[in-house]
């Protein structure tokens, strides 16, 4: 039986290889020792997307040569996951690529060499966490955090409670998530205030500017309760010593597939059962597509890896905006929110058995090829078309992939802006004609009724405001059109949501139509997708 340890892999190598699995060609022992001298990358977040496409990366160049130190991630969030997924297995992670045509590639991925928790009651890892921002070696933090990890405020626009007591108490009391991370600014501004990179690699608008917001504000406020000194605010503005890039990343990483599992089992892998911790479920194994793509404003003052010789694009600044506007406002990102919004409503739980339906796949046909692309600027580096056919024709069909509905409606709310706004926005006077669209976000608020298209309720995905979206809809009634009136207003009039107003626009009033139809009784969400979807 083979287990997830350093020792394992030099031990029994032999037995790994016969089972087909990769494994990395650099002396990990090395690459710690290296790590603990000269640290240069820090890594925040240590999930799927990390472990299989991030960390896997900075394996390439390990291998290559092309690189000395590996990745020590930390955990803001759920302290548990350092616990449980990466210190017994010293920080080994199996990913598993699969392929549609059936295939599994395997490989060890073995770039982490240290794992710590982002939190000062933690004291040995904050200790830890210091000394590395206190090292002028340090060239990168980034982060796959989601883009909630970085709000400071609620649905009201106050600060989080635990926020507003950092903002007070200073960076030696931080609590908070991004409370943490300024405070690690500060200790790097202190010991010297040596360069780096603040990279936000989440799946969200422009992320370089919401660590930079946040951060910022953390600095500003610091300074005017007296609890830093006023250079601090200078040092995160200045781009000479802090930067923080614009990234636009893609790569499918759902839940451990238990497809995956099973054929792990057959290979005498041992470590396959799932992991519990209270926010979460993991595994030792990570399951992915074999798509990926990222591309990274190329803004890094104190040096970062050459991760171009891994596939990675560096660019400038407008290039990756037009990249992930293409990607996010209409290739994927906005026809995986439809999806996902329809499939809930109509029982589905996988994303590749949606595509086998008529008027669901064609919605989002429409959303892209037809409302998307007239609008999207061509960035260059990548083709809208080929990536849009990509999409539709062999990531999302992908059966051996096991994403859902229900992964992809989380966080709607903090999605639709850029999902859809901004599509809207481009189109000007224009909106009003736009048909599917409407439709979709129609759906997302069909779907917030948590009753689906045979009149049964359902549990909803997590979602930052679902508790205020769902209040806001009080009263309506599948089966009573009346119901509905007026209660759509506040949110699709909600510009910190969607960009706009979408009754100034002109859309307004159709959502309100499409929705009213889509609550006529059960199978309305069936019947007005076939009206419309020809």
């Amino acid at each position: 039986m083979l287990h997830l340890s350093r020792k394992s892999l030099k031990q029994d190598k032999a037995a790994w290889e016969k089972a087909d699995i990769k494994l990395y060609s650099y002396d990990d022992t090395q690459v710690e020792e290296a790590t603990q001298q000269t640290p240069q990358w820090v890594h925040f977040g240590g999930g799927n997307i990390f472990r299989a496409f991030i960390a896997a990366l900075q394996q390439q160049l390990l291998n290559k040569g092309a690189a000395k130190t590996g990745i020590i991630t930390a955990e803001t969030y759920d302290e548990e996951v350092i616990e449980k997924v990466y210190r017994p297995f010293n920080n080994l992670s199996l990913a598993v690529t699969m392929y549609a045509d059936g295939r599994f590639e395997k490989e060890v991925i073995g770039s982490v060499v240290e794992s710590v928790v982002c939190r000062p009651d933690f004291s040995s890892d904050w200790k830890r966490l210091n000394e590395i921002f206190a090292n002028p070696s340090l060239q990168i933090a980034s982060f796959t955090i989601t883009e909630k990890g970085y709000k400071l405020k609620d649905y009201a626009g106050n600060f989080f409670p635990a926020v507003a007591e950092d903002m007070k108490n200073g960076p030696e009391k931080a609590k908070s998530s991004m409370g943490c991370i300024a405070a690690l600014a500060y200790t790097r501004y202190k010991a010297g205030a040596y360069p780096f990179a603040f990279l936000s690699l989440d799946n969200c608008s422009h992320n370089g500017d919401k660590i930079k917001e946040a951060v910022l504000t953390f600095a500003h406020e610091w300074v005017s309760n007296g609890v830093v000194e006023s250079g601090f605010v200078d040092y995160v503005s200045d781009k000479q010593k802090v930067t923080f890039p614009w990234s636009m990343i893609d790569k499918i990483t759902p839940r451990s597939s238990e497809k995956v599992q099973q054929y792990l089992k057959h290979l005498e892998f041992g470590d396959t059962e799932l992991i519990h911790t209270e926010k979460g479920a993991y595994a030792a194994f990570v399951n992915t597509e074999n798509a990926q793509y990222l591309v990274i404003e190329d803004t890094f003052p104190n040096g970062r890896p050459h991760l171009e010789e891994a596939g990675v694009i560096f660019t400038d600044r407008d290039t990756v905006d037009r990249v992930e506007r293409m990607k996010v406002c209409t290739c994927l990102n906005p026809l995986h929110t439809a999806m996902a919004v329809y499939g809930c409503l109509l029982g589905y739980t996988l994303i590749a058995d949606e595509m086998k339906d008529a008027q669901i796949k064609g919605l989002i046909e429409k959303i892209g090829y037809q409302e998307g692309l007239p609008v999207v600027t061509d960035p260059g580096v990548l083709n809208p078309k080929d990536f849009i056919k990509e999409v539709l024709e062999q990531r999302l069909t992908n059966g051996n992939l096991p994403d859902t509905p229900q992964r992809i409606a989380s966080d709607t709310s903090q999605k639709v802006g850029i999902r859809f706004g901004e599509t809207i926005k481009a189109y000007g006077s224009k909106a009003k004609d736009l048909e599917f669209i409407p439709l979709a976000i129609a759906g997302w608020c069909r779907y917030l009724l948590a009753v689906d298209d045979e009149g049964k309720p359902f549990e909803l995905s997590p979602d930052p405001l679902l508790k205020d979206l769902q209040s806001d809809m009080t009263g309506i009634v599948l089966g009573d059109l009346s119901s509905a009136q007026g209660k759509l207003t506040s949110i699709l009039s909600n510009k910190d949501i969607f960009g706009s107003d979408l009754y100034e626009v002109g859309l307004g009033q159709k959502i309100e139509g499409y929705f009213k139809e889509l609550i006529a009784g059960p199978h309305a969400v069936r019947n007005t997708l076939v009206k419309y979807v020809k």
